[in-house]
Order: structure tokens, then sequence, then C-alpha cells
């Protein structure tokens, strides 16, 4: 069994949270006695805020999503589960998450923006390489380990701020922390982060290599076409 869902409502993030930790104890109470595997999914990004996280890290224990817990919690008593992190950005057809709301904002006011320097690193991931990830978790996977979705390790924030500008024919700024909150709503936390990460054990462990385009070319070729579309 896969578990992707999750409530992505940043107004009632703690509601959410708890109601993964349930979905994910739900899951495993069906699954105790047989030897299925079961992979969670949990995201990269909040593991070790300003330096290059890896699979050993554990989650940070400020942030309120406790999948990696509820993931724990059902291993003790015999589930072979596993978990997933995956990158912030899974990139590709049919995106709905970050990087096509930075872009509504861009043309929404008229300027590509990143916070401060814009030196703070996003990871991405393709969707078909992460989808080949999960397929090998299953097939290859132990239990109790984390592996990492990432391809794009750290993407520099004003990176991607570059590309949008760009392609939108909109300036490129800057903003400081305390604008941000306004310019960029609910995303400003998110895209404020600096949370690389590495795959460097799950590509060895598991024999996955990304082989889809990086975050920034798949921006650049095909993400802006689906704009228009959309705003059509």
């Amino acid at each position: 069994m896969i578990h992707t869902a999750f409530i992505h409502d940043f107004s009632n993030y703690g509601p959410a949270a708890e109601a993964d930790r349930r979905a994910i104890e739900t899951i495993g109470a069906v699954l105790l006695g047989f030897d299925r595997p079961l992979i969670v999914t949990s995201g990269s990004l909040v593991v070790a805020p300003g330096r290059i996280a890896t699979e050993d890290d554990a989650t940070s224990p400020n942030f309120p999503r406790k999948s990696e817990e509820a993931a724990l919690a059902i291993a003790s008593r015999g589930v072979r589960v596993s978990v997933v992190r995956l990158a912030p950005s899974v990139h590709g057809k049919g995106d709905h998450g970050f990087v096509p709301r930075l872009i509504a904002l861009a043309r929404e006011k008229g300027v590509s923006a990143y916070v401060e320097d814009g030196l703070n690193r996003w990871p991405g991931v393709h969707r078909l390489d992460a989808a080949r990830l999960y397929r090998l978790a299953l097939e290859k996977g132990s239990a109790g380990a984390r592996y990492h979705g990432v391809a794009d390790e750290g993407v520099p924030a004003r990176e991607i701020a570059a590309v949008i500008g760009r392609r939108l024919h909109v300036p490129v700024v800057s903003k400081s922390r305390e604008a941000a909150a306004d310019h960029f709503g609910w995303i400003g936390q998110f895209f404020a982060m600096d949370g690389p990460a590495s795959s460097a054990q799950t590509r060895t462990r598991l024999g996955w290599q990304p082989t889809q385009p990086g975050l920034l070319a798949d921006l650049d070729a095909n993400y802006f076409e689906q704009v228009e579309l959309a705003a059509d």
C-alpha cells in the first residue's frame, strides 16, 4: 500500500496533520499480521533547515506534520512500513503545487519575487522519477527505512524567480521577510525556507536514478503553456 494523501489546508495545518496521523494508524491496523509493505509519504523540506538533509536525519520536532512518527509507531507493532520524503517541488505535467502558485503570483502582482538574497535552496523531483522511486521502495525497501525523493538537491529561490520573471516579462525583485508574508501569502513561509536534501543513500540502496528534467529546465520548457491554458 502507498499512502500519499494529505489535506494541504495551511490555515488548519494542525488538524490536517492529526487527520494524517489517524489515517496512517488505521491503515497500519489493517496490515497487522500481513507481510505487506506500506509506504508513508513525508517531506524533505523541514528535516534539517539550513544544511543538506540526509536519510539519517529525523524530522524537525517543531513541524506539526507527524507522518513519520505515526509510521514508526506502527512499525513497532510489526507493520513493514517505510517512508518516502518528497522534495517540496514535485514538478511535471499536472503540477498544482508550489511552482504554479509562484507563477500565478507573478502574473497577478507584476513582479517575480524571492525572499531577501534568494539563496535559500529548494529541492525538486520530477513526478515520473518520484513514481519510479515508490515502485522501487515497494519492491526493495527495508522496514523502517527513510528514502528521499530528491533529484535537485537545492535550487536557489532566486533562480526559480528568475525563470518566472523572464518567461512572464516581469521584473525579478527581492522582498524582505516582513514584506514576504503580504506578497506571497501562505506560500511565503515555505518559499523562504532553506531546505536542501540529498538522496545519495536512496540511490545506493534502491538503485534509483532520476532521468527526467530538473526543476529549472522543466519550469522553463513546460509550465508557462499550462498556466496560459489555465488562465484562458
